[in-house]
């Protein structure tokens, strides 16, 4: 047998070892803690007001926004929202907005926008109140509702004029100008007044109707320039008007009609030297509106009839004629991000008088000007949809005669070509 020699000795495990070490460590530190200077003790901060709660926000309030960047190059004629010449094209036509809505009740909203269109001379990128307006419903039952609004509303013409600020909504950069003037767009665009509104659904299709009382915009140099063709020194001013659109939808939208009729009252209030007596203008448009939708593709056509008379200006004769505009449209949607539309739109000042020749005729001042009376546009464009909040857009149009456009941006209107193009690309962001 073997046994250990004393000689050796018995080695330690490491835990032990730390055992036996760690009081003689502590008592080592704390012998020089009392040799070290001791610290001054801090003074105690004084105790602070907890800050304010903010209250929270509307658990039913919703925030919405836009903002389109777009470039059009034109041939011709190259002051179409900016200076479009050929040459560099213009950046100058942009949109943004910002719109709220709240519930605070079940059958209270409160809805507004406020927009700035940057678009030519006419819309110079100020930040105006696009709507604004209080919506109650009366009734509100499994098949139908009714309701009032109060306020500055969109007007109620055709499929497109409630949304056509929102670049998401329109079927095109640029609606059908035969019925959707952007050289007119504020008269037409909204007004202040009150609005019945209703629907009703069954298995037969769903029937709606919005109409109402109001007075249209008529303030600002495009609505002067559209309504007297230029610009005097006196003003506009609204009259109560007349508004309203009746719809009809069969199997959840597949087939969609609409008919709209409003009656926007005008006078002119002349000023200091003015060659123009206190007169009225009388607009009555009346819009058949029609609407196939399909898996991939849609077909929609609208026909306008638009009466206009001029009363009592002295200077400018009496008038009372009617102008006629129309346009078909289909759309075909590749995928679900990628849509082609083909458009052809015919915009006639006086259905009498087509190609402006009694007109011109009747001024010979303006022999040459008789296409300021008409135009027809074949229209090509690609939508691209990126993702659901960013969209790019790219359009061609074709155009014969000059009838929509602005006299602020053209005011020279013997400089103008009848035939000419615009191309325009646009870039769209929503949250």
């Amino acid at each position: 047998m073997y046994s250990r020699s004393s000689s050796c000795p018995r080695k330690r495990s490491p835990w032990v070892i730390t055992v036996i070490a760690l009081p003689a460590l502590l008592w080592s530190l704390s012998a020089q803690a009392d040799i070290l200077p001791k610290l001054p003790k801090l003074p105690t901060l004084p105790t602070l007001p907890p800050l304010p709660k903010l209250p929270p926000l509307p658990h039913n309030l919703q925030i919405h926004g836009f903002a389109s960047q777009s470039w059009l190059m034109s041939s011709g004629n190259n002051n179409f929202f900016g200076k479009s010449s050929s040459d560099s094209g213009s950046f100058d036509f942009r949109e943004l907005g910002l719109n709220a809505s709240m519930r605070p009740l079940t059958r209270l909203q409160f809805s507004a926008q406020m927009l700035s269109r940057t678009a030519g001379e006419g819309s110079p990128g100020n930040v105006r109140l696009d709507y604004g307006f209080m919506d109650y419903t009366y009734f509100s039952g499994e098949s139908s509702q009714l309701g009032i609004r109060l306020g500055r509303m969109k007007t109620p013409l055709g499929f497109y004029n409630d949304t056509r600020d929102v670049p998401f909504t329109r079927p095109s950069i640029l609606l059908p100008q035969s019925i959707y003037f952007d050289r007119t767009r504020k008269l037409a665009l909204a007004a202040d007044g009150v609005h019945l509104y209703g629907e009703y659904r069954s298995d037969l299709g769903d029937i709606s109707f919005q109409g109402g009382v109001v007075r249209p915009l008529v303030l600002g140099d495009e609505a002067e320039a559209a309504v007297l063709g230029g610009q005097f020194p006196g003003h506009l001013t609204p009259d109560i008007s007349y508004t309203g659109r009746v719809n009809y939808d069969l199997d959840g939208g597949r087939i969609r009609f609409a008919v709209s009729v409003s009656r926007l009252n005008i006078s002119y209030v002349p000023g200091a030297g003015d060659v123009l007596q206190a007169g009225s203008v009388n607009f009555t448009p009346l819009i058949f509106s029609a609407q196939y939708n399909a898996e991939r593709w849609s077909l929609t056509s609208e026909y306008a009839l638009r009466r206009l008379q001029y009363n009592n200006f002295g200077a400018v004769p009496n008038m009372d004629f009617y102008g006629e505009s129309y346009y078909f449209q289909g759309v075909y949607r590749f995928t679900p991000a990628w849509e082609g539309i083909v458009r052809y739109d015919v915009l006639l000042t006086d259905k009498d008088d087509p190609h402006g020749k009694k007109w011109a005729a009747a001024r010979p001042s303006r022999s040459g000007l008789a296409d300021t009376r008409f135009a027809k546009d074949i229209t090509v464009g690609l939508r691209w949809n990126i993702t659901p909040e960013f969209m790019l857009r790219a359009e061609y149009h074709h155009v014969n005669g000059t009838g929509w456009l602005s006299t602020l941006d053209n005011p020279v209107l013997g400089n103008l070509d009848q035939h000419w193009n615009l191309f325009s690309i646009l870039g769209s962001y929503r949250f």
